[in-house]
Formats: C-alpha cells, structure tokens, sequence
C-alpha cells in the first residue's frame, strides 16, 4: 500500500511511523494517563486497516485524521491532545514552505497528484513542469491573499470548487468561440505581425492553425472554431488553380475542353484541400501552447452554416477530408497510426444528412466510421438544438460548444442580430451537490436550506471571478481582445463591457447529481419516483441563475461540470466529511453532472432519452455519452444511434476504446488491474506496465484522454459498463 505524501509524492505505507508518532505523544503526557504498548499497536494496526479498505492511496491527512480518532476510540485523551497540538505546531510551521515542497516535487517529477491531474499533459516535459510551477504559486497566491477565506476553506473542503486557481492570478478566463471569419476576412496581428487575408485554402488553414494557438496560450479553457470559415477560401483556390490550368494549357498549345481543364482544377484543389487539413490536424496535435499542452480545440462541421449552394459543397468537401485523415489517425512514435486527442470534432446531424438518400448522407455514413474508429466526431442534432437554444426573438440557433461542452446563451446584438462567433465564457464555479445532501441528514426542509447557503457561497465565488476579469486592458491579450478573436477594441480599453448584457457568460456548475439522489431517496434518479427530484434540484439551480442573471445584468448559466482529476478530490473529501456510505461515498469518483452512474445498467436509447431531459436544463454545458463496445464492423448500430440522437438529444458521443501496446504490438483493449491498492494499465497480451510504452485513449469528461488519469477517475473508468 502506498501513500501521498503532503507535497505530492508517492511512498510505501509505513505502519511504524504511525507507532513512533503515537509513542512521542504518549511519552509527553503524565505517566498515569498513558497507554500500554500494546494499545498503542492496536491503534497503529486499526489505521492500517482503515487505509486499506479506502481501497486508494490515502493522504498524509486522512491518516493522521484516523490516528487522532483511534486514540480517542481509546479514550486516551490526553494523548489525542497532544497529539493534536503537535500536529497543529508542524502545521504552522509547513505553512512558509508548503509551495516550495510541492514546486520541488513537480520538477523531480514525483508529484504524483499533479502527474495525473490533466489527461493531457505529460508532467515530464519542461513546459508542462513550468506551467504546473506557475500554477502552484497562482494557487498560493489566490488562497491567501485573493479569494475570502470562507470560499478557500469551502473548496479545499470540497463543498465547492473554484475552478482554475492556477490561473486565477491573472486576469483570464475560460472558453471562447473564436470569430475566425472575422479574422481571416479582415486580417489579424500575430505576435506584432500583420496577417493579412489569405489568397488560398491552404494558407488559410495555415493561418488558423497559428491563430489557435495564440488563442489557446492567452485563456486556460477550450476553444473552438467552424470549418465554415473557411469554407470561401475554397473558391478563392478554385479559381486561383484554374487561372493556373489555363496559363499552363496557353504555354503548351494546347485547347482542352471546358469538361477536361474543370477535372484538371478539381483534382488540384482536392489535393490543396487535403494539404490544407493536414496542417490543421498535424499542427494542432504537434504544437505546445505556453501552458504545456496541445490547444484544447474543437473544429465544428455543420452544412446548413454556408451561405450558398457552391459554399455548402465545398464545406462538405473539406469535412470530408478532416473526417477521412482523422479515421486514418496520426502516427505514434513507433510509427503506427493511433487516436489523437485533438482537435475534437463535432458533425452536426441534419436534414440533409440524417438518413440515406439525402445529399450528404455519404458523409454522416464516414462520421460513424470514424466514430467507431477514433471515438470522435461528437454529434449535435440541429433538429433539438433549433428547439432548446432560442434567442428573444423567437429564432432557434444551432452553433458549437466552446471546448468540450460550454455552451453559450442565446444572443443577439444591438442591431438584433445574433451572435456566437467572437465571446466566451468568464469561469465556473461548481457544487458538490453529495455534500448538500450529506450535510442535510436526509432532512428534506434542511436540504434545501444548506442548498441555498451553499448557491449563495458559488455566487460570491463566481463574482470574485467576474471582479478579477474586469479593469482588464485590451492589451493583455490582443489576439483577443484587439485583432478580432473576441473583438476588436482600441488598444487600452478595458474589456468590461463585454462582460455584461450575455455577452460572454459565467457558469455555476454541478456534480454529483446521481449520489446526491439517491442519498435522499434511497433510489437512483433514473426511477420514476425519485426523478422528480432530481429534476426539482436541476430546476432550482436554474432558478438561481436567472435570479443572479436579472441582479447582475450577466448571463449567469447552469452547466453540467466536466468533473476531471476534481471528481477524486470530491471523493476524498466526501469520505473525510462523512466516511464510507455504501453507494454514496464508497469509491474514489462521483458522477459527472446529471449522468446515469456508469455502473448502472441502462441500454443506450434509454440513457439517452433520459439524460436528454436533464441537457435541456443545464443550458451553459451539457453533454452525454454512450459506451459501446468495438463498433468498427456494425456501423448499421451506430448510424441507427445517431439517428436516434438526432430525433432526441442536442448533444452527445459514443465512446470506445482506442488502445496500443508499444511493447507487443497489440491494439485491443488495455485493461485496468489492480495492484497494492493502486489502478494500473496493463497490456493483456504481454503484461506491459509502463505507461510509457502503450497509447491509450478514452473519453474522460466530453474530450479524449491520452496522459493517464487519477485513481478516481481510472476506477470510474474500470466500472463503465456498456450500453449497447
């Protein structure tokens, strides 16, 4: 059994260290109230017990918090004080030194928290190790000298989480949807250079590829952009190539017919397109943003998004390139061809694509291959988005999330237009919605009184986040704020005001809706008699919201959190506050957002016709998923899910695996085993351990994984069952 030590580091479980500890304090209490020898084992022995049933790598806390009871348990009190009070000393000593320990740790690579925080960035890797140092000081700063002291105390609590603190010391924020229209129509300034309006596809995707990643290293959330932006830049090529095809034609001598020099042009604008999202693809997976990282980028595919008949086929002939290079995959460093993580991509289902014989069905036929190859792309159905997102003129939109699953609000500008392209998301603060349910005792007129507190305390939370955006200069980011990403303010501008009116929103999140449910039902919130309170919980978050909306003039909006190395953390805090609950708080996760628990068996309509009622009420990120086994040989199956989807949920993937062993060459499943209290990957066929050795990818929270996860989130993994 190992243990996490203070500063992040992993070590063997020590039982004598608990024996000394507990002897120094008995020894410094009078001779007449000591214990024995034999008691002091005893004690040493139940905590050594209680750590293994944890099941997971206990912390150095959790372990002291066990000794202090066991001595009480005792009644030895005199030495539980002593004990205590030494605790308390060495407390206040470690607080001068505390950031250091945990820097030092992250550059020796030993930080064993941090290295499984992100799935996506290799803690090994000096820019990751920079951006994890820069974050623990951000981190510091913020809880001792930024944030009250009753939201620092609730989130390292885990009654809340105020998410991104390591980068709360600077004035940034989370998620955009880039205006890159904007940018490639009317220029841009990179790093003080001018860009001007590209003269052909491929330097247009060059161009996005650059501006994605300058976007990405000046916010810490997700982003997205559409292919429909450069969808024009097709016919700019089209007719670039044949002013070409005619010179050469002209030089040769030569008259060809119209058919003949038209075939000539297409097969060299096939081939620029293609060129071009390759650059996409290969520079998106390649780059490393400042924060250590590839950018965390979604590319939205959706038809109906061009302006013309000649637009809309071009577009479709550049989402057909992306989805055949991304069924490819990109190859490892062995080479063989393995499933990036970026850039998510999202295919929007629609009438002209839903069902064979309509236009475009070719390529909603290439997406469900690609999907049960490479697990992306994600699926939104214009038909329910047009229903559930609607401006306040009535008109449905249909748009991409900002990342893996933030959705902005409807809105329209002062000349009633409406707008998405070009704002962003201010943060989110999320509930342990466990915790509420917890701290009630099953008391219901108490549930909702702790409910409120706990709402009120993520408001000021999220306000604390909108304060330290506001004053911001332009110039503190003017790919943003300055060349057109978000705007195109004069230098020196505050951005306030784009931080009122539903401009930019700011989000409440919630996790654990499922626990939460069935703590105070008894039942699980997919039985007919305990949904309706789940939904009532839903509902009254929602209600906060508009509340806080209508006192702030801001776009205050519920979203379902992404719960990723946080959800272990609510787990251990869930079990320090309450202990183990059989089916509330007795694994190392809890459910992400408003999910059927993953180990629930539910078959995939069904969790997808549920869950779709609690999307409709999460309007600032939602996003659901089904678990399927190796589809890649019935893609009729996957096409009749999307369908589905189509008729009955606005967003949602299927999720697969996508594994290889670099040892052994075997491309099945990488299995999760455990071993000395600890989850481990290992390959089936050869028994390779070393995580750098194999590729494995999963979804973990709406986005693919491929940097390994936490003990939570890998045990959460291990207990999916499928769906279909």
């Amino acid at each position: 059994m190992k243990i996490i030590k203070r500063n992040g580091t992993e070590v063997m479980f020590d039982i004598s260290k608990i024996t000394m500890a507990v002897s120094k304090a008995n020894e410094a209490v009078d001779e007449k109230v000591r214990m024995t020898p034999v008691q002091i084992q005893r004690i040493s022995e139940s905590v050594s017990v209680a750590c293994e049933e944890m099941g997971r790598s206990p912390s150095v806390e959790e372990i002291q918090d066990l000794v202090e009871k066991a001595i009480m348990a005792h009644g030895a009190f005199e030495v539980a004080k002593e004990y205590i009070t030494y605790r308390y000393t060495r407390s206040l000593a470690r607080q001068s030194n505390t950031t250091d320990d945990r820097i030092l740790s992250l550059i020796e690579c030993n930080n064993e928290e941090v290295k499984q925080e992100n799935a996506n960035k290799n803690p090994t890797i000096n820019a990751v190790q920079r951006d994890y140092m820069a974050g623990e000081v951000s981190k510091d700063i913020t809880s001792r000298i930024l944030l009250p002291k009753d939201i620092v105390a609730a989130h390292e609590a885990g009654i809340i989480h105020f998410h991104d603190s390591d980068y709360y010391a600077q004035h940034m924020h989370n998620c955009d949807l880039v205006n890159l229209e904007d940018m490639l129509q009317n220029g841009t300034v990179i790093s003080g250079t001018l860009i001007e309006k590209p003269h052909s596809f491929s330097t247009a995707c060059n161009i996005a590829t650059q501006i994605i990643a300058q976007v990405a290293s000046n916010q810490y959330g997700g982003q997205s952009i559409s292919l429909t932006h450069l969808a024009p830049f097709v016919q700019i090529s089209r007719e670039k190539i044949r002013r070409s095809v005619e010179k050469e034609m002209e030089a040769f001598g030569v008259q060809p017919s119209e058919e003949a020099i038209s075939k000539v042009v297409e097969d060299r604008l096939r081939d620029e397109v293609r060129r071009g999202v390759q650059t996409i693809q290969y520079q998106v997976v390649t780059l490393m943003t400042t924060n250590g990282q590839a950018p965390f980028i979604t590319v939205f595919m959706y038809l109906n998004e061009a302006r013309n008949e000649q637009e809309k086929k071009d577009l479709a002939m550049i989402i057909e390139e992306t989805l055949r290079q991304r069924y490819e995959g990109v190859k490892n460093e062995k080479g063989v061809w393995i499933t990036p993580a970026f850039p998510k991509l999202i295919y929007v289902l629609e009438e002209e694509n839903i069902r064979e014989g309509t236009p475009y069905w070719y390529l909603t036929r290439l997406a469900a291959e690609c999907t049960a190859k490479r697990m992306v792309p994600d699926y939104i159905s214009e038909k329910k988005m047009l229903e559930l997102k609607v401006d306040k003129n009535g008109q449905g939109h249909c748009y991409t999330c900002m990342g893996c699953r933030s959705f902005l609000t409807p809105y329209v500008d002062e000349n009633g237009k409406p707008k998405y392209y070009g704002r962003f998301n201010q943060g989110v603060v999320t509930i342990n919605l466990v915790d509420v349910a917890l701290s009630s005792g099953r008391d219901f007129d108490k549930f909702w009184k702790i409910f409120d507190e706990r709402l009120d305390l993520c408001y000021r939370a999220l306000m604390c986040r909108h304060e330290r955006l506001k004053g911001t200069l332009s110039d503190a980011a003017p790919i943003l704020w300055q060349y057109g990403a978000l705007a195109r303010l004069p230098k020196g501008e505050p951005i306030d005001k784009l931080l009122y009116g539903g401009y930019s929103t700011i989000s409440l999140g919630y996790a654990g809706l499922y626990e939460c449910v069935k703590y105070m039902t008894g039942k699980s919130h997919t039985d007919e008699e305990a949904k309706p309170f789940a939904l009532q919980v839903m509902q009254h978050m929602n209600d906060a919201c508009k509340s806080w909306k209508e006192k702030e003039n801001m776009d205050f909006s519920l979203y379902g959190t992404p719960l990723e190395s946080t959800t272990y953390k609510f787990a251990k805090c869930l079990q320090k506050r309450f202990g183990l609950i059989p089916g509330i708080t007795d694994k190392s996760y809890i459910t992400n957002s408003y999910h059927v628990h993953v180990s629930e068996p539910i078959d995939a309509f069904t969790k997808l016709r549920f869950e779709a009622e609690f999307q409709k009420l999460s309007p600032g990120g939602a996003i659901s998923y089904v678990e399927v086994p190796n589809m890649q040989n019935n893609i009729d199956a996957v096409l009749e899910v999307m369908q589905f989807i189509y008729d009955n949920i606005m967003y949602a993937e299927l999720n697969t695996k996508s594994d290889y062993c670099q040892v052994c060459g075997y491309d099945g499943e990488i299995e999760i085993q455990e071993d000395d209290h600890k989850l481990v990957w290992v390959c089936p066929q050869c028994g390779n351990r070393d995580q750098n050795k194999m590729n494995v990818a999963r979804r973990t929270c709406g986005y693919i994984g491929t940097q390994y996860w936490n003990q939570g989130r890998t045990q959460e993994i291990k207990d999916r069952v499928l769906h279909l």
